[in-house]
């Protein structure tokens, strides 16, 4: 099934059947048939319709991704994906954060065939960047999901404010003025630079 919708300015939320959630593979195919569309899926089996990023937003991602596969590269323990990665969570979720680091062990249990579609596997670390329509409200909503379905360190990062929310072992701490931030736990030895993410374009 294709969708056609106007120019998005804020994510829009379908339901397409009230009497049954989409299949995973149902929701593959749906997500196939509608390329050039962001989407998500909430717990409740809504699909989410993602505005964007717009030019500035998506450099900004793009430092984050380019940093962590580099380090990951290096490190040798894990992959470090980028923003079309999705992961099918034990709620019943479909979520794309903007970088994700997935650990080897992880992905080892995974076959082949899965790796080609939206894979049932929580990553261990995520980064979200928040671009001008999120919603800070929303943005910390989406991290506690994260966080309560199994992943062990999430930074969501406001470019506008230069301020990053770091959720670790059930809390979230708030840290301003950084120009670098160090990981802990799995992706210990990872800092991220934040230069180029403050400066943006």
């Amino acid at each position: 099934m294709q969708v056609a919708l106007p120019e998005l300015q804020t994510p829009v939320t379908l339901v397409l059947n009230r009497r049954r959630r989409l299949t995973d593979e149902e929701y593959w195919a749906f997500c196939v048939a509608n390329p050039d569309l962001r989407i998500e899926r909430t717990a409740q089996g809504e699909i989410v319709i993602v505005p964007p990023a717009g030019l500035e937003s998506d450099y900004q991602c793009a430092s984050v991704i380019t940093q962590l596969r580099n380090w990951a590269e290096r490190d040798g323990r894990g992959k470090g994906l980028g923003s079309t990665a999705q992961f099918l969570l034990p709620n019943g979720a479909g979520r794309s954060p903007d970088a994700a680091w997935v650990s080897n062990e992880r992905l080892s249990t995974l076959s082949k065939a899965e790796k080609q579609k939206f894979v049932p596997i929580v990553p261990e670390f995520i980064v979200e960047v928040m671009s001008p329509s999120d919603r800070l409200s929303e943005a910390r909503e989406k991290m506690e999901e994260w966080m309560a379905n199994g992943v062990e360190l999430g930074w969501l990062i406001q470019t506008k404010t230069r301020t990053v929310h770091v959720y670790s072992g059930g809390r979230c701490e708030k840290k301003s003025g950084l120009t670098k931030l160090a990981g802990t736990g799995s992706v210990e030895g990872f800092i991220l630079d934040f230069t180029d993410i403050w400066a943006g374009l």
